[in-house]
């Protein structure tokens, strides 16, 4: 059996890397063809399209491994089926479990990449690809080092709004807070420069100014001193602020995503939606091999071109139904963590039931 399972295994193994090499290759070829004006104006060389498009490919194998994954499930199912070797493993009483097994071996590897891919290797690509654009294309990325004013909403009440911020000093500028009792103002503390001390763990601002308003006799205290406050914002996550979901590791999507919504970020589906796809997606090229293997042993014997052309067909369902309903997640229709396990939960279903049927 042992030699049976690497057999299989070694198969499947070949398929997924020739099917994710040419889902690379394609994917390259048509982004080239799309961008490949912006390269000439900007006069980057092969070398910079050569390191850009090394760049993408992170992203693209996440994109494409179910795909691949599904493509290459069916096509050494269907090659054990068209050489009799299915038909004669069933007559000597191999199961479906033990036929699928060394398919599962492969797909719960393809699934430890992927997450780790998706953790690791595709936010540090990704950060990398935005940097080229910035750097060869001249692309702008807006931020608070911009000018741009932030205004935070801490679970006390307090609005908090920047006006810019040093990432790499920790140094927020044009700082004001602003305490309020229901809908009256109760104070606000401006500050010219406020910084982050790690030891304590609090913002302290050198020099402020205090005004207290008494809501009542509308009088109006003033003060200036040294102050110190705790932020549920901290400053990997104001340098993390316009970061794009796909830039950022697991534990920095979620440090972000809690942070956000403990400062009152309003608008945050998108990125719990993402946060959730990190872990989802990956589980899906374990998920594709119960429903091709079933399928290529239950249907009846076809050609090569048929195989390609039903996982192509089931793949890019998969991928379209995700990315319709994470667009539903988006927009708030769907609760952001549904849109993003709901595809894999119903092809999950259809798995299963393919698997009893052939069991």
């Amino acid at each position: 059996m042992k030699l049976l399972n690497r057999y299989i295994f070694l198969q499947f193994a070949t398929s997924f890397l020739f099917a994710s090499a040419a889902f690379v290759a394609l994917f390259t070829l048509v982004d080239m063809v799309e961008n490949i004006d912006d390269f000439i104006d900007r006069n980057v060389g092969i070398v910079g399209i050569l390191q850009y498009y090394t760049l993408t490919i992170p992203s693209t194998v996440q994109i494409t491994a179910p795909v691949a994954t599904l493509l290459a499930s069916i096509l050494t199912a269907g090659r054990l089926s068209a050489s009799s070797e299915l038909a004669a493993l069933r007559s000597a009483g191999l199961s479906m479990r033990q036929l699928i097994l060394p398919f599962l071996t492969g797909g719960v590897i393809i699934a430890l990449a992927n997450f780790f891919n998706a953790s690791v290797a595709e936010p540090t690509a990704a950060s990398a690809k935005i940097a080229f654009k910035q750097t060869h294309l001249n692309e702008i990325r807006s931020g608070l080092s911009d000018g741009a004013n932030l205004q935070l909403l801490e679970p006390d009440g307090r609005i908090i709004t920047i006006g810019s911020f040093d990432p790499i000093r920790s140094i927020a500028k044009d700082v004001t807070i602003e305490r309020f009792d229901g809908a009256h103002l109760r104070s606000r503390t401006d500050a010219p420069v406020m910084l982050f001390e790690p030891q304590l763990k609090r913002w302290i601002m050198p020099v402020s100014s205090e005004r207290s308003f008494d809501p009542t006799s509308k009088a109006t205290n003033f003060s200036k001193g040294r102050d110190t406050l705790a932020l549920a914002l901290s400053p990997q996550s104001l340098r993390e602020l316009y970061l794009q979901p796909e830039e950022m590791t697991l534990t920095q999507h979620y440090r972000y995503l809690t942070e956000k919504q403990q400062a009152g970020f309003p608008g945050l589906e998108r990125a719990t939606v993402k946060l959730h796809s990190k872990a989802a997606m990956p589980l899906a090229s374990i998920v594709v091999i119960l429903i091709g293997v079933p399928l290529s042993a239950i249907r009846q014997r076809t050609g090569r071109a048929a195989e390609i052309a039903l996982a192509l067909f089931l793949g890019f369902l998969f991928l379209g139904l995700q990315r319709t309903v994470a667009t539903m997640g988006y927009n708030g229709i769907i609760e952001p963590w549904i849109a993003a396990w709901l595809p894999l939960l119903l092809f999950l279903a259809a798995g299963l039931l393919l698997y009893r049927k052939t069991e």
